[in-house]
């Protein structure tokens, strides 16, 4: 089994601090696979020590910064993730599928989509696309007719995240730190590889710039922790989550009263299809964008589409679709291999082929396609509402007679939980239905190839990614 060390600290720690190993891994179905990683269990006072050299590190060397300098050297590290023959990329590939439970091509895939927003040129599109005059983060800028603004960044930013997906905390932390907030990150155990990679190669472009970056893993749930985490998650001016609800509800209990919390929570999408696009010499390579959709993340994201919502009236029916569907998701097995699955995992696999199989042999409208093995399984369900629960590699189609008519009402016990939806339509309907779905609740739409990858600008859960982070101050009368 691997060891990690989980923390990279901006200090550096006393002699004598426990250290403890955590064992296991996301995906690993036995202590045989998976990384153990150690951590150590900061007192208050430590934990302590470290804000302040953040905080010391802000004052020093982010605040005297031009905010235009700071996608050139983030984005330097960003792009050595892509560089085949860079150390930073080759040790991600190496501890990633342990670490992360995906296989070594799906690990491949996911650095190549969540790195190539970490570039200096796409870093610096969102600071632009954010700020378009990025010196209001620098010192009072004219803003015309309304005299002068800033924008200032909290001191510290705690990073919370989930861990099912690998790369949310890097962006994360480029987030904060291009608007000048120093930032620890406490990464889920899925995603912690890379936010240590990335500190590592900060320290190696610009080690003062590190200063103000630190990475400090521990697990949930684990009494001797508890107190550190507390006095983390009491020490940020702004903490951002990522997470259940119970989670979320945990951090903004211990954090402290006048802090600004920032709460993902998790999400639920979907994939619509029009009769026009089975109508389409293109329906194949629909079905194969679709599986790739459902593949990228295991269905572990936010942006893993639960379910497939398949117009009626096209040439080819949507039961015929989800037979395409199934043959895309066969192909994918070999081309990206899945993970072994968790023991919940399997278990939530095998209860919804069960319950799903008794409901066709009854006639219920239901034909149940899947591999050999767990890998993957499509469900066609003529009931069209909504059912979520979809785990690994599985996915429901749903057939819909009028998507302009029946989606409003399909979408709305999603509630505020509606994330993305992949619309594959012709230009002459999309138009009309991104409308319907904005007000149906949803906070972005795509279309499948496009739906595992939000780019970095995204206004993930409506909120802009950089503006959320400061809060502008107006000097007034200086016009």
């Amino acid at each position: 089994m691997s060891a990690l060390d989980g923390w990279s600290l901006p200090v550096q720690l006393p002699a004598g601090v426990p250290v403890r190993t955590a064992s296991g891994g996301l995906g690993a179905p036995s202590d045989a696979q998976g990384l153990e990683v150690r951590y150590p269990v900061l007192s208050a006072s430590q934990v302590q020590a470290v804000f302040r050299e953040l905080d010391r590190a802000r004052e020093e060397v982010l605040l005297p910064r031009e905010a235009v300098e700071l996608p050139g050297v983030l984005g330097q590290v960003g792009r050595r993730f892509l560089d085949p023959g860079d150390g930073l990329r080759r040790d991600a590939l190496e501890l990633l599928p342990a670490s992360a439970g995906v296989s070594a091509p799906m690990a491949r895939m996911t650095l190549d989509g969540m790195a190539r927003d970490w570039t200096p040129e796409r870093l610096t599109l969102l600071l632009r696309r954010e700020f378009p005059e990025p010196g209001c983060l620098d010192r009072f800028r004219a803003d015309p007719g309304r005299g002068a603004l800033m924008a200032v960044s909290p001191a510290v930013t705690t990073h919370v995240g989930s861990g099912n997906v690998p790369g949310v905390t890097v962006t994360s932390l480029l987030r904060a730190l291009l608007v000048k907030s120093a930032a620890l990150a406490k990464p889920g155990r899925g995603d912690l590889v890379l936010p240590l990679l990335f500190r590592r190669g900060l320290e190696e472009e610009d080690g003062d710039l590190a200063r103000a970056l630190g990475v400090l893993y521990w697990p949930g749930g684990h009494a001797e922790a508890g107190t550190m985490e507390s006095e983390v998650l009491a020490g940020a001016d702004t903490v951002v989550v990522y997470g259940g609800e119970e989670a979320l509800a945990s951090v903004k209990t211990m954090a402290r009263p006048e802090a600004t919390v920032l709460a993902y929570p998790h999400r639920w999408s979907v994939a619509i299809l029009t009769r026009e696009t089975l109508d389409s010499p293109d329906y194949r390579e629909a079905a194969d964008r679709a599986a790739l959709a459902v593949a990228v993340m295991e269905q572990r994201g936010c942006v893993s589409p639960q379910a497939v919502y398949v117009e009626e009236g096209g040439e080819r029916t949507p039961r015929e679709w989800a037979g395409e569907l199934a043959r895309s998701l066969r192909d994918l097995s070999v081309q990206l291999p899945p993970p072994p699955l968790m023991p919940e995992e399997a278990s939530l696999v095998q209860q919804l082929r069960g319950v799903s199989a008794l409901r066709e042999a009854a006639g219920e409208g239901v034909v149940v396609h899947h591999g050999p093995d767990l890998s993957w399984t499509v469900i066609y369900d003529a009931d069209p509402s909504f059912k979520g629960g979809c785990v690994a590699r599985t996915v429901r189609v749903h057939p819909v007679a009028d998507l302009e008519e029946e989606m409003p009402a399909l979408l709305a016990p999603l509630g505020e939980t509606l994330q993305t939806v992949a619309l594959e339509a012709p230009e002459s309907r999309r138009g009309g239905l991104a409308h319907s779905l904005a007000h149906s609740g949803a906070l972005r739409i795509s279309d499948l190839k496009g739906m595992p990858w939000p780019p970095a600008w995204w206004h993930h859960d409506g909120r802009s990614p950089l503006r959320s982070l400061v809060r502008f101050v107006d000097l007034e009368g200086a016009e």
